[in-house]
């Protein structure tokens, strides 16, 4: 599975094709799915812009990319930026009038554990996100089912990012959740690569990277997609 994760926290000041409003992620949301995609993620925003885990703001960006693309499975972050209290994370979960299909949660966090379980008590698929290895540490000491695990590697090269992706599969059992393996930055494409090679779910978008394999900027999203099928991604 080729997951598409349309903005992050980016702004309009890293690409001006980085989707922000509902109709924005619903445009680029079927535009991926055309070319392969079999879910997407993203970071729902307030009017003016502001990472947001209020309900409204959740349920305009789900809505809008459900009516866009029937059954795609649509999910969404819970980082610590968007609020830094565990307390308040899980309280916005808790208070969600239209829930998305998934939703990740960086175990690495204050108070990750809660709000994984807060979105399992209101059937919301947990992603743990794991980016370091006390973060696969931490995750393994979870009492809370786990849809999929995300393998994020953050590391600034991509040999340190393939040797990362390495640590951090090696210490996850086999017979756990399905992996998805991705990384930021310099290391999109090797890891990219490697996740094909592995078999294992991947992803692609301007979350992760501005620019294509060759190096050049990406004109949006689809074509970001349309370089990781082209890789064998999907």
């Amino acid at each position: 599975m080729l997951l598409a994760c349309l903005n992050g926290d980016r702004g309009r000041d890293s690409h001006p094709a980085v989707p922000l409003s509902p109709t924005e992620l619903a445009t680029d949301a079927a535009r991926c799915v055309g070319l392969g995609v079999g879910a997407v993620h993203v970071h729902p925003r307030t009017a003016d812009g502001v990472e947001s885990l209020r309900p409204a703001d959740i349920a305009d960006a789900v809505v809008a990319i459900r009516a866009a693309v029937p059954g795609l499975p649509v999910g969404v972050s819970t980082g610590a930026w968007i609020e830094p209290d565990p307390l308040a994370r899980a309280a916005a979960v808790g208070a969600w009038t239209v829930l998305p299909d998934f939703a990740s949660v960086n175990a690495h966090e204050p108070g990750a554990e809660a709000v994984a379980r807060a979105l399992h008590e209101r059937g919301v698929m947990v992603e743990a996100g794991l980016w370091t290895m006390p973060a696969v540490e931490a995750y393994l000491g979870w009492r809370v089912p786990v849809g999929r695990v995300l393998v994020e590697c953050m590391a600034p090269s991509p040999e340190s990012a393939l040797a990362e992706a390495a640590a951090m599969l090696d210490a996850l059992a086999p017979s756990g959740p399905p992996v998805l393996l991705h990384a930021e930055g310099a290391g999109v494409w090797v890891v990219l690569a490697e996740a094909v090679r592995r078999g294992l779910d991947t992803r692609i978008g301007l979350e992760d990277t501005l620019r294509l394999p060759d190096g050049s900027l990406a004109r949006d999203n689809a074509a970001l997609v349309a370089a990781a099928v082209a890789w064998g991604a999907g």
